[in-house]
């Protein structure tokens, strides 16, 4: 799996990006600008570095996305679960519901996504 690990400012870029995108560079500029208080150039620095690790791109000054939102804090979610219970998805989870109860609606839920997500299940 790819690490997709960014920064507090590279997360806020890359939010204002999806959710703007597709949005033109001197857009994302003004954008920036106004949310972040940047500069044109810190804008480009930023934008370049996330089109090199493959999240966003800049074709024909329009900027979009490769790696979704989802896909991306998807990506994050399994790393910590990695990176924090040595990838176990139980530990994960009696850690998570320790000390709560569920309500049926949200047992239902989980017992329907681990159906959904057994292996040898088509």
């Amino acid at each position: 799996m790819d690490v997709y690990k960014l920064t507090e400012t590279e997360e806020k870029f890359a939010e204002i990006v999806w959710n703007n995108e597709p949005i033109g560079s001197g857009d994302l500029v003004n954008l920036c600008a106004k949310e972040m208080g940047w500069k044109k150039s810190t804008t480009y620095t930023v934008l370049k570095k996330l089109c090199e690790k493959g999240i966003f791109q800049n074709k024909n000054a329009v900027v979009t996305s490769l790696l979704s939102k989802d896909q991306y804090y998807s990506k994050q979610s399994i790393r910590f679960v990695e990176d924090n219970f040595g990838g176990s998805l139980p530990k994960f989870l009696t850690a998570f519901i320790s000390g709560r109860k569920l309500s049926k609606k949200q047992a239902e839920e989980i017992k329907r996504l681990i159906d959904e997500h057994k292996e040898g299940q088509e």
